[in-house]
């Protein structure tokens, strides 16, 4: 029994010298001894490989314990019914009927210019002169010469009342009268093309002829450029599918991206015609003159409401799959528990009309459904799966 003693206060003592004999770390660093740094590089390695083993029994024990371990970890949204205001969005420029390039109805001298660029003018206005070349000079004596037939006329006809001289002298003065007065018409119509007046009111925008040119009519003679700003309105396309629901006074939202201006205006007019090349019509849309900064030929960007649904079913477009059939389909989940425990359930859909990242289902998702958002893409029909919503 001594033997036995001595024995294990033999074992004792030499654990405490083995405890002893262990060297941290710090120490093996400080000592710049690489034998000793090499032998704890060698103990470190064992007790991590050691540790690691451990840790995968741990592991191994807990997933065998676990019965969730295989459940997919998924978000849910419950779906409710709502209003859906669809907008088709379209591009398209300022337009006036009142912008045209003023030519010379003669040819001659630019004798006056009476306007300058950016004038307003009014309807009839007189905006230059052309010099004449002396017909004013030959109407004078054209009007001298009708005054002239004018009274010999009447005094033959006088005559001719009270049955004294013949009717061919009669006739005669008549039509002398009638010649030189259809001749003073005549010239005054010519000489009228001397003075250019403005044809509607608006404004100068450009003018291209100074005083002393010398004009004609035709291409490349253009005096004026005159527009009228307060009847515009906004030209564009619409492809020939929504011909019903683009109508006459609907509302437009307008928005100009130069100016950074969005106002509300509605269709003026809608065209009757399907252009071939494009199936597409064109419609009218009035627009106002923001402070007088909106310009002919301006992009505008539209967006006219074409449908609205007052108890719609609206889902995000990236929870959608299709299958081999075309058919598309979501996961909805059912038989939820306390423990947010659920099974996933795929439900064919039929979908309608989008709006930016959402799209409306018309058909077989009730409005209390409770959808797969976050997991869609990786869950299977009849799958159980962890709601993880966050509270």
């Amino acid at each position: 029994m001594k033997n036995i003693y001595l024995i294990l206060l033999a074992t004792v003592l030499f654990a405490s010298c083995a405890d002893k004999k262990e060297v941290s770390v710090e120490d093996v660093l400080a000592s710049n001894d690489i034998t000793q740094l090499k032998t704890k590089k060698t103990e470190i390695t064992a007790k991590q490989q050691e540790l690691a083993a451990d840790l995968k029994l741990i592991n191994d024990q807990i997933d065998a314990l676990d019965d969730n371990k295989n459940m997919p970890l998924i978000t849910t949204y419950k779906v409710k019914e709502e209003v859906f205001t669809h907008f088709i969005e379209l591009q398209g420029s300022v337009q006036t009927k009142q912008n045209v390039l003023i030519y010379p109805e003669m040819p001659g001298i630019l004798q006056s210019v009476y306007v300058k660029e950016g004038q307003k003018v009014s309807k009839g206005q007189i905006l230059a002169k052309i010099d004449d070349g002396g017909m004013s000079q030959q109407l004078a004596q054209l009007e001298a010469n009708a005054a002239f037939a004018k009274t010999t006329f009447e005094r033959q006809k006088r005559l001719w009342d009270q049955k004294i001289g013949s009717e061919i002298q009669f006739l005669q003065t008549k039509t002398a009268y009638e010649s030189q007065q259809s001749a003073v018409d005549q010239v005054k119509s010519q000489l009228g093309k001397a003075t250019i007046r403005a044809p509607f009111s608006g404004i100068i925008d450009v003018v291209f002829k100074e005083r002393g040119t010398v004009v004609a009519p035709g291409q490349g003679s253009e005096i004026f450029r005159i527009v009228n700003l307060s009847n515009m309105y906004i030209e564009t396309e619409v492809p020939e599918t929504y011909i019903g629901s683009i109508t006459k006074d609907k509302k437009v939202e307008v928005n100009f991206p130069v100016l950074g201006e969005t106002v509300t205006s509605k269709v003026r007019q809608v065209g009757n015609f399907i252009n071939p090349n494009n199936r597409s019509f064109k419609i009218e849309i009035d627009v106002p003159n923001l402070n007088g900064n909106v310009k002919p030929n301006l992009t505008a960007r539209l967006k006219l409401n074409d449908y609205t649904s007052e108890n719609a079913v609206l889902i995000p477009q990236s929870i959608i799959s299709e299958n081999a059939k075309g058919e598309q389909f979501i996961y909805i989940i059912k038989d939820k528990n306390a423990n947010d425990e659920a099974v996933a359930e795929r439900l064919i859909i039929e979908t309608g009309k989008t709006q930016g990242d959402m799209i409306e289902v018309v058909k077989n998702l009730p409005a209390d459904s409770e959808i797969i958002m976050e997991g869609a893409r990786s869950v299977n029909n009849g799958q159980a799966v962890k709601v993880i919503n966050k509270k």
